[in-house]
C-alpha cells in the first residue's frame, strides 16, 4: 500500500508492502524506488513486514531543492517518527545503504540491526553515467533500449510523461545526490554499534573486496561480510540468495 507524509514542505512517499510480521524499513539506491523490494518483501513474509522509503527526489516523493547528506539522514528520521514504530532493523542499497548506516549511527537507539548492500565507507561517483542518461524515448521499449545493458536496473523507474518516456527520477537531481554522497564516510561507519550485515556482489564495480574486508575490521567483531556472485544491484542479480543472507542475518539478532 502507497502512503504519503510531509517533512517540512517536502511530501515523500513510501511502500508498506503489509502482513503481520515484524517492521523492517527499506532504503532504494540512486535511479531507483521503493517498488524495487516488492521482491524482497514477499520472500520474507510472513516473518518480516518490509515498509520502504521513496526516498526525496525519487519515485512518487517530491523533488527537493537539496540533496545533502543531512537531508537524506532527518528524512529517514521523520519516516521512522511517522510509521510510530521502537527500535527496528534497516536496510539500505547504495545510496540507501549509506543513508542507512548514517542514520544508525546517528541514531543507536533506533536501530536493532543494519544490512548494508554493496557500497563503501568511502564513496567515489562518476556522475557523468547519470549525466548521459537519455532524457526521453518514445516507448519504453526505446528507453531500455538507449540506457543500454544497464536497463534491467531501471525496470521499476521507468515512467511514460505527455512527451514520452523517461524515470522516475529527475537526471539532475541525481547528479546533485550522487556529488553530494561522494566523500569519506569512516566515521559514521565506525560509529555504529548494532549488529550489522554487509552484503558484497563479488562482481560489483562499487565495492572492492579489499575495502569491504576493511569495513568489517573496523567494526571490532560487530558486522559480518556476506559476499554473492553478483554485481553491484545483488538483490536484482541474485535475488534469492540475497533474500536468504537478510532472513539468515535477522533471524539470529535479539529484538531491543
Amino acid at each position: 500500500m502507497r502512503e504519503f507524509f510531509t517533512v517540512g514542505q517536502q511530501r515523500l512517499s513510501f511502500l508498506d508492502f503489509g502482513g503481520p510480521g515484524l517492521p523492517l524499513l527499506a532504503f532504494h539506491g540512486n535511479f531507483n524506488e521503493a517498488a524495487v523490494f516488492g521482491p524482497l518483501a514477499e520472500a520474507l513474509a510472513p516473518q518480516w513486514r518490509v515498509v520502504a522509503l521513496d526516498q526525496r527526489g525519487h519515485g512518487e516523493s517530491d523533488r527537493a531543492e537539496s540533496y545533502e547528506r543531512a537531508d537524506f539522514v532527518a528524512d529517514i528520521a521523520a519516516f521512522h517518527r511517522h510509521l510510530g514504530l521502537g527500535p527496528v532493523p534497516i536496510l539500505g542499497h547504495s545510496l540507501g545503504g549509506v543513508n542507512a548506516y548514517q542514520y544508525a549511527a546517528r541514531n543507536a537507539d533506533q536501530v536493532t540491526s543494519l544490512i548494508v548492500e554493496d557500497v563503501g565507507a568511502v564513496v567515489d561517483i562518476d556522475w557523468r553515467f547519470t549525466a548521459q542518461l537519455p532524457r526521453r524515448a518514445p516507448s519504453r521499449e526505446a528507453l531500455a533500449s538507449a540506457i543500454g545493458w544497464t536497463a534491467p536496473y531501471f525496470a521499476y523507474s521507468m515512467r511514460q510523461f505527455d512527451d514520452g518516456w523517461g524515470y522516475s527520477f529527475g537526471i539532475d537531481d541525481t547528479v546533485l545526490t550522487q556529488k553530494a554522497l561522494t566523500g569519506d564516510h569512516w566515521s559514521d561507519w565506525e560509529s555504529v554499534t548494532c549488529p550489522t550485515l554487509l552484503i558484497r556482489g563479488t562482481d560489483s564495480e562499487v565495492l572492492a573486496e579489499a575495502h569491504a574486508q576493511e569495513m568489517i575490521a573496523r567494526r571490532g567483531g560487530q558486522a559480518r561480510l556476506a559476499e554473492i556472485a553478483a554485481g553491484h544491484v545483488v538483490h536484482h542479480d541474485a535475488p534469492d540468495e540475497f533474500a536468504a543472507a537478510v532472513r539468515a542475518f535477522l533471524s539470529h539478532q535479539p529484538e531491543r
